[in-house]
């Protein structure tokens, strides 16, 4: 009986470990199986919707990897354009099916992407071939993008050749003597002059589609360095504008829009013909600027050249015009070989002329007429505007009265209220610059001082040569006395300056030292040491890379008592020194010990050994031992 009880229990424990052992191969058998599952899913195609496939930043490689052709749109889900080129894309999509696949990118969830890319608008569409990225410039139509695409996909496809010319020293001259020409002086390393390559470009094909053409071309300033100095390149890129030789400031975008727009524009002559003695009343009554009248005897007069030439210099600042007209001369009361520069009717007082007249004689030059006109364009009290505050309003010191400017018909007798309060201080104080601006066109201004919110209809700031600003305290009872108090105690350099700053750190003793506007002059303008110093924006990806770099940077060089490297964040503070100036992100400047007005713009590269190099060269005193 035991026996039998032993051979049960036996029985029954093999029959559990079998059990068991089945078990788990099923077990395994299931978890290979939802491997294969999973494996199978990954590879899959990516979800469509009406025919346009839908990638992200997950599966874009493995989607476009062998296909020749494909085309992308990166959307925003928020962009009125997109949503209403969504019907068209569709229609593309279908007319394409089993030709060339059509896809989406929502740019704002596939932030990598967007960046790859470099999208800056939406919708934004792109032709990748063999996985090169092509911009599409054209019509939005379904017909033209579908007449790309397949051109594209046509094996014999060969891109067309680039519009923008490359110039060296050879063949510079002969190609910037011609009537207009825009050139951009670039490096090779630059990220700033490869962002700018395709807009360029783009530019450079419609641009020379234009009847008649208008050349776009480049040259690399790091192997042409004898034309990088010839024509001031101090930082890449720099874009310069040639008229039979003549060079002239570009002052346009640095997208293919901005490019052409300009370039249209400065295509056209500088000066238009005023006929007639209404049309010049007319001009001169409606002028809410300074207008040029040139007066010649016809166009084969030599001195129209030369009026235009100048005209070419200065048509952003100013609007010109020329006359054959006897009537016209008579209006103005000038004759040939005279140009007469007006002030707006808005802007006469008692102070001070309305115009102003130059003769033109057989020694006058372009810069003598460039000189007449910036020395005359400004009246005693004007309008400083954020269009004309950096060429008109650069001489200090200078204080503007900040108000509701409007010179409209319901408000301009208020305007004019004000402005003849500050004329009378103005007259008597001939050494400083006056001017009134429109507050809200200037809330950032009075935010950095302290006055946005001083709830009184006038505010002024004072203004000095180092570009540092003096709040006026503000009154309810302001008047030409109040003005004139001011203005006495300003010069007298009795009133503090004060400055846009962020919180001065508790602890600063890191390898790169913060600079904010409140000490600024403590430790970059420390005369005693050389320093050199970023300004950078938070957002900033340049600077974003530049910052571990940097920090290198300062570490090798904690231990040196003669040299600072320092950091300032741009966008939260005011820069308290005029030469010292951030119009783009990172700007590095080198401040040497003992000339502290003539700080020199880092133009190098960003590595490490780069930094290094030049801070060993430019160090005021060499150390015993090399430090870097």
């Amino acid at each position: 009986m035991m026996k039998l009880l032993k051979s049960s229990l036996l029985l029954f424990l093999l029959g559990l470990v079998l059990t068991v052992q089945y078990s788990a191969a099923d077990d395994e058998d299931d978890t290979e199986t939802e491997g294969e599952i999973e494996e199978t899913t990954g590879s899959s195609e990516p979800e469509m919707e009406n025919g346009v496939y839908v990638l992200t930043d997950d599966n874009f490689d493995d989607f476009v990897e062998g296909k020749e052709v494909v085309l992308l749109e990166f959307y925003a889900p928020w962009c009125g354009h997109c949503k209403a080129f969504v019907p068209t894309y569709e229609k593309i999509a279908k007319e394409l099916e089993g030709k060339v696949p059509v896809a989406k990118i929502d740019a704002t969830a596939s932030k990598t992407l967007g960046t790859r890319f470099e999208i800056q608008g939406y919708p934004t569409i792109k032709i990748l071939r063999n996985g090169e990225p092509m911009t599409y410039e054209g019509g939005r139509t379904e017909t033209e993008i579908i007449s790309k695409v397949m051109e594209l996909a046509d094996p014999d496809w060969k891109p067309p050749p680039e519009a923008v010319l490359t110039l060296t020293a050879d063949n510079f001259d002969q190609a910037v003597d011609v009537d207009i020409i825009l050139v951009e002086f670039y490096a090779p390393w630059c990220g700033h002059c490869k962002k700018l390559a395709p807009e360029y470009e783009a530019a450079a094909q419609e641009l020379k589609r234009h009847d008649p053409p208008i050349p776009l071309a480049k040259v690399d300033a790091t192997a042409e360095s004898s034309l990088g100095q010839k024509y001031d390149v101090s930082g890449y890129p720099t874009m310069k504008l040639f008229r039979h030789g003549r060079v002239y400031e570009y002052e346009g975008g640095r997208d293919k829009r901005g490019i052409v727009s300009y370039m249209l524009e400065q295509s056209k002559p500088p000066s238009t013909a005023v006929t007639s003695v209404k049309n010049a009343k007319n001009i001169l009554h409606h002028a809410s600027d300074v207008t040029i009248i040139g007066c010649f005897s016809g166009d084969d007069d030599k001195t129209l050249q030369l009026y235009q030439d100048a005209g070419n210099s200065l048509r952003s600042e100013y609007e010109f015009h020329h006359t054959y007209s006897e009537d016209v001369m008579a209006l103005i009361g000038a004759s040939v070989g005279e140009i007469v520069l007006f002030h707006p009717e808005r802007f006469h007082s008692k102070f001070e002329e309305k115009s102003y007249k130059l003769k033109i004689t057989d020694d006058v030059e372009k810069s003598d007429l460039e000189k007449f006109y910036n020395d005359h364009s400004v009246p005693l009290v004007g309008q400083r505007t954020r269009d004309n505050m950096k060429k008109r309003y650069s001489k200090q010191p200078l204080v503007v009265v900040y108000y509701t400017v409007d010179f409209s018909f319901d408000y301009r007798k208020a305007t004019q209220v004000w402005r003849k309060k500050i004329l009378e201080v103005a007259n008597e104080m001939r050494q400083v610059t006056f001017a009134i601006s429109n507050e809200d066109d200037f809330e950032a201004d009075l935010k950095a001082v302290g006055l946005e919110d001083s709830g009184e209809e006038i505010n002024v700031i004072g203004y000095d040569d180092k570009g540092r600003k003096y709040p006026m305290e503000p009154t309810g009872d302001f008047d030409g006395d109040v003005l004139r108090e001011f203005v006495e105690e300003f010069l007298a350099g009795n009133i503090k300056p004060k400055y846009k700053s962020a919180p001065k750190p508790k602890k600063n003793s890191g390898p790169v030292k913060v600079v904010v506007g409140n000490t600024f002059d403590e430790i970059v303008l420390n005369k005693d040491k050389d320093v050199m110093i970023e300004f950078y924006a938070p957002w900033c990806g340049h600077c974003k890379k530049l910052e571990p770099i940097y920090k290198k940077l300062g570490k090798k060089l904690k231990d040196n008592n003669k040299v600072t490297i320092a950091k300032m964040d741009a966008t939260a503070n005011d820069i308290p020194h005029s030469a010292y100036k951030a119009e783009g992100f990172p700007t590095i400047y080198w401040s040497p010990a003992g000339d502290k007005d003539h700080p020199v713009k880092y133009e190098g590269g960003r590595e490490l050994k780069d930094l290094e190099s030049y801070i060993a060269e430019k160090m005021s005193e060499k150390p015993a031992k090399e430090e870097l």
